[in-house]
This record gives structure tokens, C-alpha cells and sequence, in this order.
């Protein structure tokens, strides 16, 4: 995948790269949508299998965050951006 990307990036005219770059860029938009879903729904199934692994190990068993394994079952999606600020998530109780 590094080879195609490197190649894209050696393409001598400006032009043709930026428009390859850019379909490469929406593509990968969609992707990560489909991506996003199928990898959600594989830490809900390894968490509830009989066994069930804690969060930390499903995050070392898929190599990824701890924090991404939590948001998944706090329902974040996307970017830090669109998650709700501490006190909201507190429910405004002290």
C-alpha cells in the first residue's frame, strides 16, 4: 500500500497528483466509514463472548487505543470534535 502512495506522490504533474490524491482522499473516506462499523462490531463481540475480554485486552489483542475501545461502547464516533464536554457527560450532578 506504501508503494502506491509513494507512486502517487512521484507523479511529476501537480494537476494529475492533486486529483489523484484526492480520489484517494474520498475513497478512503467511505472506507473508514465500513471499516469504522465492522471494527465496532468485532470489540462489542470479543467483550461479550463468553469469555469476555476487558477492554485493554481487546485494545492489545486489535493493536489499537484503549480510548478507541472505550468509545465504541460510549457510542462516540468520529473525531474528539463531536464528543460531549466533560460536564455533559456528568449529567450536570455534583
Amino acid at each position: 500500500m506504501s508503494d502506491a502512495l509513494d507512486a502517487i506522490e512521484q507523479i511529476a504533474d501537480r494537476e494529475e497528483r492533486i486529483r489523484a490524491q484526492s480520489q484517494i482522499m474520498a475513497e478512503q473516506i467511505r472506507r473508514n466509514r465500513e471499516w469504522s462499523k465492522e471494527r465496532a462490531a468485532l470489540i462489542r463481540e470479543l467483550w461479550d463472548d463468553g469469555d469476555g475480554l476487558s477492554y485493554r485486552q481487546i485494545a492489545d489483542r486489535l493493536q489499537i487505543k484503549l480510548s478507541t475501545v472505550q468509545d465504541v461502547f460510549r457510542g462516540y464516533k468520529g473525531s474528539g470534535t463531536t464528543r460531549p464536554k466533560a460536564e455533559e457527560t456528568q449529567g450536570g450532578h455534583e
